[in-house]
């Protein structure tokens, strides 16, 4: 990762903030790049197939705040956390059909179990390995499921191209 030199009190904000964080840069068979930046010192790892679908189906929704928590060391009942906020329930059901229809029609993969989808303030789609978490901001603010998981390691995405 090359660092710049940043002028300003935000610019110096920037390297340092990135001089405690680690960029990877992944490419997805459909061509788009995420940014995960992941807020321990290791490096990020090369995500599952389908999680990086998932992510990406997200970001195509603009999902707000994605992050995927790492679950595998702490014991926990599945792999992988994917959690995002949607602006509003129109965007958080979209979202969650974005992430089923992709999955679906790319890789043939289904929820064992979609819940939350009537009432779209916190829908949740669980494929085994990884259970993908869409919240309204008021629901993700409440629940804090990344204090609950505070061990995991986290990834964060954004759709920033590069």
């Amino acid at each position: 990762m090359a660092k710049t030199k940043a002028s300003g009190a935000s610019g110096a904000s920037r390297v340092n903030k990135a001089s405690r964080a680690r960029e990877a840069i992944e490419v997805t068979e459909a061509g788009k790049a995420v940014r995960a930046l992941e807020t321990s010192r290791a490096a990020a790892p090369r995500l599952p197939k389908a999680l990086a679908t998932a992510v990406n189906a997200i970001l195509d929704k603009k999902g707000e705040d994605v992050v995927v928590l790492d679950l595998r060391k702490t014991g926990g009942f599945t792999d992988y956390f994917v959690i995002c906020t949607g602006s509003n329930p129109r965007q958080t059901t979209a979202i969650a059909d974005s992430v089923r229809d992709t999955l679906r029609q790319t890789l043939g993969e289904r929820p064992a179990l979609a819940e939350g989808i009537d009432k779209s303030e916190w829908i949740l789609l669980d494929y085994f390995n990884f259970v993908v978490h869409i919240f309204s901001r008021e629901c993700r603010a409440f629940y804090g499921l990344e204090r609950l998981w505070g061990n995991a390691r986290r990834y964060e995405f954004s759709s920033e191209r590069t």
